[in-house]
């Protein structure tokens, strides 16, 4: 999804995101088109560090987490806790609530689940 929205697809969700940004930041429907360049170069770079942090994310599961090592652990919870926060606090500020709720819960929960469940077996 992230390298989608890098690229600059339209599918369904990006097309909906669009759309709530739209009405929280210019109480209109659609992005204006001297917006829409702007919104379509803000998501190359924002993909493309979605994109590289779930593939890192991806790496330190399949290799060192599996291993227990405790530090694959604590930098998947520094890295996106510090995200979460940073982004969480944008999303307050400008009142973009909607991405609290679909995009950070829902990150925030993908990433703590297997985090709760293996937490013991990293104490040995």
């Amino acid at each position: 999804m992230a390298i989608l929205f890098a690229l600059g697809y339209d599918i369904f969700l990006f097309t909906s995101y669009d759309h709530a940004l739209a009405r929280i930041f210019w109480q209109t429907d659609q992005l204006s088109p001297e917006i829409k360049p702007f919104r379509l170069f803000v998501a190359g770079p924002l993909g493309g560090t979605i994109a590289c942090c779930y593939i890192m994310v991806a790496y330190l599961a399949c290799y060192p987490f599996k291993r227990k090592e405790k530090w694959a652990r604590n930098a998947i919870i520094v890295a996106f806790g510090i995200w979460c926060v940073l982004d969480s606090l944008a999303c307050f500020q400008y009142g973009v609530y909607f991405q609290l709720y679909l995009i950070n819960g829902l990150s925030v929960l993908q990433k703590a689940l297997p985090i709760i469940f293996t937490w013991k077996a990293f104490n040995h």
